[in-house]
């Protein structure tokens, strides 16, 4: 465990290793806890603090952590793109994912706005963001079981996973217990189940593409998600800034009302926060944490199921982080009892994913598919019915 831990904290890692993995959550759980910090900051109405619009908010973190992403990956050519097969249309050669990986950033351009219109809606919708939580988990399972049908994804989901998702559901589903009358309006409003409904739907696309990519590498050809991502993250940026000129130029909101998302997304620009640029910068960490969000989905060797677990796992954790955070350093509401509660289920659901971890870190050394890290030793448990690996 302690080479392991220093490994993770000094050494640069192998592709597909338990090791690189862990950094990866490693990296996400620091930005996520940054990223769940910022807006509680900028939108605090308590003297002293911005006091910002959250569309404002939404705006300008989105741009710049957009534009962070966009500018590094062009900086680091990752755009070059590694194809195991060209296609050609109206002339132009092209390598062929891009037909399917154009669609992801599309999809990712609908996800990244539908998580934060939920929060404007004038209405309680804390069961709606328990159910974009849980989607996430139900859905890479259910993206497996379709590719496993397919013939696609060859690996078997480990019993272990399974259990993890029954655990990760009870830690997110813990909090129906606690609703109020009201909790379940969002139902009967037709923006709230707009806004929902694209939001699983993108990210059922979005899951299902990622893991086609992943599973259908060729034998000898690079596993370019670096390029994968770069591609995606262009074309969201892309349709964000088509959909940011829709809304400023070809739409109309109703000025009479404060809350009227058109109105206020327009004055973002018209009439900026004095402190729009502060709340920019306060959004490259969520830029940042794309990156580890994207190679945690789409981590070399693994399943849907059990990479959608630790990228959603590891995320619920960091919220809890940055809920203590804000209480300490903003006087503002500490976690609840059920919050504690879901922390401890899901320390139980990562010490089955561990168990997973191991045997499917076996599985990939026996088939050379991953190296080992220097100086460490992938060990097999011959219970699972695993020799130990060569």
């Amino acid at each position: 465990m302690i080479k392991t831990l220093k490994t993770v904290l000094t050494q640069r890692t192998h592709e597909g290793t338990t090791e690189r993995l862990l950094q990866l959550a490693l990296g996400y759980f620091i930005t996520y806890i940054a990223t769940g910090i910022a807006p509680k900051y900028f939108l605090n109405k308590a003297p002293g603090f911005p006091a910002m619009n959250d569309v404002y908010f939404m705006v300008y973190s989105t741009a710049f952590s957009s534009l962070f992403c966009v500018a590094l990956v062009i900086f680091w050519k990752w755009y070059r793109f590694k194809s195991q097969e060209s296609t050609t249309m109206l002339g132009l050669t092209f390598p062929k994912e891009f037909l399917y990986i154009i669609p992801s950033g599309v999809c990712t351009a609908v996800i990244i706005p539908t998580t934060t219109l939920m929060y404007l809606l004038p209405i309680s919708v804390m069961v709606a963001m328990i159910i974009m939580r849980a989607s996430v988990v139900v859905l890479s399972r259910i993206v497996d079981e379709i590719q496993i049908r397919q013939g696609l994804l060859t690996k078997k989901v480990y019993w272990e996973e399974n259990v993890g998702v029954v655990l990760a559901l009870a830690a997110v589903g813990l909090k129906l217990w606690y609703v109020r009358p009201g909790d379940f309006d969002f139902v009967q409003n037709a923006a709230a189940m707009t806004i929902l409904t694209s939001y699983i739907i993108a990210y059922g696309v979005r899951i299902y593409i990622m893991n086609y990519f992943k599973n259908t590498r060729a034998k000898g050809v690079p596993y370019d998600n670096k390029g994968f991502f770069a591609v995606e993250q262009i074309s969201a940026s892309g349709t964000m800034l088509i959909a940011t000129i829709a809304v400023l130029f070809f739409m109309t909101g109703n000025p009479d009302n404060p809350k009227d998302f058109v109105v206020n997304f327009q004055n973002a620009f018209n009439a900026p926060h004095e402190q729009w640029w502060k709340a920019g910068v306060a959004g490259i960490p969520f830029g940042i944490g794309a990156f580890f969000s994207v190679f945690l989905f789409m981590f070399q060797g693994r399943t849907a199921t059990f990479a959608g677990l630790v990228n959603r796992l590891t995320s619920l954790i960091a919220g809890t982080m940055a809920t203590l955070a804000v209480f300490f350093l903003m006087k503002m509401k500490p976690p609840k009892p059920e919050d504690w509660v879901a922390l401890v289920i899901i320390f139980i659901a990562l010490w089955f994913l561990g168990r997973s971890e191991k045997k499917r870190a076996c599985e990939l050394a026996k088939a050379k598919e991953i190296a080992p890290e220097p100086d460490t030793e992938i060990t097999c448990d011959p219970s699972n019915g695993s020799a130990p690996a060569k």
